[in-house]
């Protein structure tokens, strides 16, 4: 019998509480593999279409036709901010082209309706970035502990045995105990790609956020230049 089908075969041997543990923290990392495979297709697409609508945007000569150029990155929340930010924009440039007495004040509130709607794009595409991302930090954290409950238990019942037997012959408390740490280290299985993936992510997501928080400034300072100037 290999050292694989030894380990194996004493994990499904074990008693129903550690034997429960295992099949918890099976389930948590394969939890932890979804998601990681899922979040990480979902940032590098979030990563290549934010640096293709910046090149569109930046190389377009109006909003109207960033639009329609940056249509098929609907991935990028760039695009998803730019789009919200632009829609509330042309709302109150509508609005304003019967105004007169009005005009300076629909000025002002365009400036801070469109704050507004970039804001929350922005906010919502932080929680959409970050979503799964409690998963992974929860299983980090309690997974280790999960697994020392099921070593502690199944050491417990080692010594309940060892009692009964009346021995502590090695050949009679190592299976027990060796049943036991399968707990231990199923549960550090669990947690350390969690973690790595956890701060990998976490700090990805930072710096879209950031890259999301200066186009929301740049995109602001644009309106409210043609705003003053009265043109677009």
């Amino acid at each position: 019998m290999t050292g694989q089908e030894s380990i194996l075969s004493m994990a499904l041997n074990s008693g129903l509480v550690v034997g429960g543990v295992l099949l918890l923290l099976v389930v948590c990392s394969i939890g932890c593999w979804a998601v990681i495979i899922f979040k990480f297709r979902v940032l590098k697409a979030a990563a290549a279409q934010n640096a293709k609508f910046l090149e569109i945007f930046w190389n377009t000569s109006s909003f109207q036709s960033a639009q329609e150029t940056t249509d098929h990155l609907d991935k990028s929340p760039l695009n998803i901010m730019f789009r919200d930010g632009y829609r509330e924009w042309k709302k109150f440039r509508t609005a304003k082209a019967g105004a007169s007495a009005d005009d300076l004040a629909i000025s002002s509130g365009t400036i801070e309706s469109v704050e507004r709607s970039l804001r929350r794009a922005l906010d919502s595409e932080t929680t959409r970035l970050e979503s799964f991302l409690i998963f992974l930090a929860t299983v980090a954290s309690a997974a280790p502990f999960v697994g020392l409950f099921g070593t502690v238990w199944g050491i417990m019942e080692s010594f309940r045995d060892i009692g009964a037997m009346g021995t502590a012959n090695l050949a009679v408390v190592a299976p027990g105990i060796s049943e036991a740490l399968i707990a231990t280290a199923t549960g550090l299985a669990a947690a350390i790609p969690a973690v790595v993936a956890y701060n990998y992510f976490n700090n990805n997501i930072k710096n879209l956020v950031t890259e999301m928080e200066g186009f929301r400034a740049e995109f602001l300072n644009i309106v409210t230049h043609h705003e003053s100037v009265g043109r677009r």
